[in-house]
This record gives C-alpha cells, structure tokens and sequence, in this order.
C-alpha cells in the first residue's frame, strides 16, 4: 500500500504537469520533483572541516570509494548512488557532464579531473554496485567554515539553498567538539518548510570518537559519555535527533580490513604486554621501532594510517581475547567503532518514514516553482497543497516532533518525552514508538498503543488543556490509532 503522503504528493506533481504543460521549464522542475519522490533516499554528510566526513561515508557503505586525503575533490559536492556498473560523472557549472575514468589504487578509488578545475565543477556522480547504497544516496559536502569561502560557501548553498528544496532529505552532521559554528549551520538547516513543519532531520555524529581518550582502549566509553551529555544540551537537542559516537576510521578499515591487517595484529599480539605497551606511546616510536620481528615499518605505517593506535590496540587485545580469524575481529571491530549504532539510528530515523521526508520534499519544490509562477497557475494548485500539508498525518508529526524539541508545549516532561517517542522522535516502527523490545509480539504492542491512546484521549477530553496541547494530543491519538489499526488486524501469535 502506497504511503498516503506519497500518494498525494505524486497526485500534486500529476496536477502540476498538467497546469504547465505548456511551460518546459517548469515540466523540467516537476519532472525533477517526481524522480526525487520514486528514489532512493538521500542523505548529505556534513561537518567542519576535518571532521572525518569521508572516512564515514566509507565505513556506511563498506567500501573505500570516497576520497580522504586533502585533494582537488574533497572539494567538490559528490553523489554516491546504487549502480550495476561502476561509473564516475563530473557535471560542470557550465557544459555537457563528462565520464571520468574509473581507477582504483591500493584498494581505494581514485578521482581524475583530467583539466577542470574544482571550482568549475558543479557535481561528481559516483555509481556503485554496493548493497549499502541501495536504499540510500549518500552526498558528501566539502568542510564548512572552511579557510577558503569558495569551498565552504559551495557546502553552505547545497545544504541550504535559498530559493529551492534542499538536494539531500536528512543530514547526517559529524562534529568533533561542540562549537558554536556547530550549531548556526545546524539551527540554519532545520527545515521550516514543507506547511511549516519546522522539521528536526539532522542526526549529528560526535566523530573522531577514539581520539577523545587520547587512543586507549577505553576511549569509546568517554566518547559516549560526551555524546549523551550533547544530546541533552538545550542549545543542540531542538536541532539534531540524537548524538552517536563514532570511530569513523576504525570503521572504515573494519569494514574493509584486509588479510595482512589481521596478520600483523597477530604479529604484536603475540609481544610482551609491557613491550608493546611502551612501543604505542606515539606513532612514530611505533612505526620507527625495530620491533617486533617480522613486522616491517612500512606494514606498521599501514596500520596506523588505516587504524590510528587506537584501532591497533582493540584489535590486538581482541585477538588475545581469542579471535582467530579475519572476519570475525572485523566485524567486532566495526561493532566496536559504533557504526552499528549510527546505522541503526539512521535506519530508525531516517529510512523508516523515508516516505514522509521525500515526500514534504516534493511539496518544498512544488512551493518554490508556485512561487515564481504566474498567479493563475499557482491559484489552480496552491489549494491542493495546502489541503495536503493539513491532511498528510506524517506531516503533522514531523511538525510536532519539531515543536516537542524546542519546548513549545505546555506539557510535563514526561509527557513530552513520550509524545516525542509515539510520534517517531526515537524511530518510526511501532516497538519503538511504544518503547517496546523489537521482538515484542503483536498482542504486546496492541495493548501498549491502547494504554497510550486511552491515556491521551483523557488528557485532550480535559477541558484545562490547552489550546496548543490539545492539538498535540490529538497528533498523538492519531499516531497511536495507526499503530492499533496496523496490528489488530494481525493474526494471533504472528
């Protein structure tokens, strides 16, 4: 069954294609919209410069095909998008877009602009057979606040373009400290389109998480620590989802660890504790060192330029915890590095009601072509949107969610926190709306959204409720109402 708020904002952009029939551009636009609306999701990576923006893009799609280094293209706002065969598209500011070569060195991919100039290139397209990005897009922004304002001011107007909808549905913002740079970009993304939604679609990433603890073992732990100090901070918490602590490079080569990265950790797992200990006081005295016996300084660079000390001491004392094999320590060590967690966030956030945020993003664009439109036109469909934005359920809780996060509602604590739960505020499936475990059964999660619809509909039947949290509850009752219509009708024990 289609999601009623795609159903009707394809039934909008039908109604448009016949109003500017006559008019190429605007069919080009609304042509635009509809592609936007059947695809994948798209999600923007972001950050301040040297963030690791990246080396995460790497580690959520598994493969080392975005360039990390300092170059030319780091540059340039790139697209990472599902495709059968390997393909990398420049599109200039000004010509036709071109094919670039496909290449790969030392296992990662490698980008030749051949003559043009970053600055004169608009997008790099990067189609890839990777199963991570079959159901997600994945952009990658050049560093905000960059030195050079070309390269930050390009960031800046993808991510947040004046006059038409944003490219990317949701934003995945990577920030090593919380600055105040931070949270302008942040509050300046927060969407306030879409029937004034005032959406919250930004879940903000604490990256570079090892190097909190200075590289121990234990660096993680201090890591989350700080991230679930963020995620409460009143400056930050109306404009981001959650805080997730990641070690984006210990992701990464996790994701893609290689035979002779296992053997080499062997290699220092098999040391004396106390040797090896004094060997990782720095990477260079490891690197440099003539020890261990076997393991060049050429094989150790590789490690720390794909680890950090960080990763090589994890790796290490997992082997010697009894890992004895490749795939296992690295899929202990991308556990470890909290990419399983960001991923699952990402999951529950953005792709569950990946159909809401696309389809407030068709209603964004439709707003923005009405605007410049002949009044005559912009008449024959403005009725329509806006009985679609009041309609639309999914977006009157993305509406909501925004409202709960800023404290516009004169409700408890608790009752914040709960109606920010039903309405997706931790995830959109119905266990956890209901704060239940993901196995729970249907009758568990039939009872649990009738205890909260009753306990909602007394609150908007007291008449000292206020105007503004009544209508809150009545969000709320709705959302509740879906989950029990959605489960009732499921047979027993299913």
């Amino acid at each position: 069954m289609m999601d009623p708020g795609i159903a009707g904002a394809s039934q909008l952009l039908r109604r448009a294609r016949e109003v500017f029939q006559h008019d190429a551009a605007a069919l080009a636009v609304v042509d635009d919209l509809q592609g936007r609306l059947e695809g994948p999701l798209r999600i923007a990576v972001a950050g301040m410069v040297k963030a690791g923006k990246s080396t995460l893009l790497n580690a959520i799609i598994g493969e080392e095909i975005a360039p990390t280094d300092a170059g030319e293209c780091t540059r340039i706002v790139t697209w990472y998008r599902h495709g059968h065969t390997p393909r990398i598209t420049l599109h200039p500011i000004l010509g036709e877009p071109q094919a670039l070569p496909v290449a790969r060195a030392d296992g990662r991919l490698v980008f030749n602009l051949g003559d043009v100039r970053a600055e004169d290139v608009e997008r790099l397209v990067v189609d890839w057979p990777a199963a991570g990005l079959r159901d997600l897009t994945l952009i990658d922004t050049p560093g905000i606040d960059s030195l050079s304002q070309d390269v930050s001011g390009r960031s800046t107007e993808f991510l947040l373009p004046e006059d038409t909808p944003m490219a990317a549905d949701a934003v995945i913002y990577l920030l090593r400290h919380l600055h105040a740079s931070d949270l302008r970009f942040l509050e300046s993304f927060k969407d306030t389109a879409a029937g004034k939604s005032g959406t919250v679609n930004a879940l903000a990433v604490l990256s570079r998480a090892d190097e909190i603890g200075a590289g121990r073992i234990d660096s993680l732990i201090s890591a989350a620590v700080i991230a679930e100090r963020y995620s409460r901070d009143q400056n930050l918490r109306p404009l981001a989802l959650g805080v997730v602590p990641v070690a984006g490079l210990l992701a990464q080569s996790a994701r893609t660890m290689r035979q002779t990265d296992f053997e080499a950790m062997q290699v220092l797992a098999q040391m004396d504790r106390k040797q090896r200990e004094r060997l990782m006081l720095s990477a260079n005295l490891f690197i440099r060192a003539a020890e261990p016996a076997g393991l060049g300084s050429d094989a150790k660079a590789s490690l720390v330029q794909r680890f950090g000390l960080f990763g090589i001491r994890l790796g290490v004392a997992l082997i010697r915890g009894g890992i004895s094999n490749p795939t296992e320590l690295a899929h202990e060590l991308a556990r470890r590095s909290g990419l399983g967690q960001l991923l699952s966030n990402i999951s529950s956030l953005f792709q569950t009601r990946a159909d809401a945020l696309k389809a407030r993003a068709a209603v964004v664009g439709l707003e923005a072509l009405l605007r410049g439109s002949p009044r005559e036109h912009a008449l024959a469909l403005e009725a329509d949107l806006e009985k679609l934005q009041a309609s639309a359920h999914e977006f009157r809780e993305l509406k909501l969610l925004a409202t709960l996060r800023t404290g516009g509602l004169s409700l408890t604590p608790e009752l914040t926190a709960e109606a920010e739960q039903l309405v997706g505020g931790r995830g959109s499936t119905a266990p956890l709306r209901l704060g239940l475990d993901a196995e729970a059964t249907p009758e568990h999660i039939t009872e649990a959204a009738r205890l909260c619809l009753n306990r909602w509909r007394l609150m908007a039947e007291n008449p000292l409720t206020e105007p503004a949290a009544l209508d809150a509850c009545r969000v709320v009752l709705r959302s509740c109402e879906g989950i029990l219509a959605a489960y009732s009708a499921l047979p027993a024990g299913r």
